[in-house]
């Protein structure tokens, strides 16, 4: 029977030691949660603006006194002084600018004049009196569906036959487009 009590002894000291055991685990389970976060991100169309045609004054002849081409945004000539107006193409520079969609753009058109250089010598002709449509003022533009085309034209003044002989001449100029 001493026997008999050892082993309920034991056997309880084991249970209550299971108990014990079972209750500490229970209580470290309590402590602990886990969830599952979320991330998120969006990826939007990077603005950027490309050269679809370039601004071409055409072809020309000085006269004894020279003058001025004028090329609008919407691709009309006019010539002023003694320049004569040569058969040919001539057309306005246009941009595709392009974003994310309803977003207004403002255009910033050159301050200075481009020069124009001969490619068989150092003659040269400006640039100047920059136009464009739509107009170069903060917010005028607005990229629907993601996309706009901007028109520019300018003023070429035109030396005499000896400032500007035959030849092509070419230049560059930065137009600048500000996203808002």
């Amino acid at each position: 029977m001493i026997l008999n009590m050892k082993k309920q002894t034991l056997s309880s000291i084991g249970l209550l030691l299971l108990l014990s055991l079972g209750c500490n685990r229970m209580q470290a389970q309590n402590t602990q949660a886990i969830v599952t976060g979320h991330v998120f991100a969006e990826v939007i169309s990077s603005f950027s603006a490309l050269e679809t045609s370039q601004m071409n004054f055409g072809r020309f002849s000085p006269g004894p006194f020279g003058g001025q081409i004028i090329l609008t945004p919407q691709g009309t000539v006019s010539v002023l002084g003694s320049v004569v107006q040569g058969v040919g193409t001539h057309n306005a520079a246009s941009f595709s600018v392009t974003g994310d969609i309803y977003t207004s753009v403002s255009i910033s058109l050159p301050k200075t004049a481009a020069i124009l250089t001969s490619t068989s010598g150092a003659k040269t002709m400006k640039v100047n009196n920059w136009s464009s449509v739509p107009s170069a003022e903060p917010g005028t533009g607005t990229l629907l569906e993601g996309i706009l085309e901007v028109y520019i034209g300018a003023t070429l003044e035109v030396g005499t036959i000896n400032d500007n002989p035959v030849g092509i001449y070419t230049g560059s100029y930065t137009i600048t487009f500000d996203f808002n």
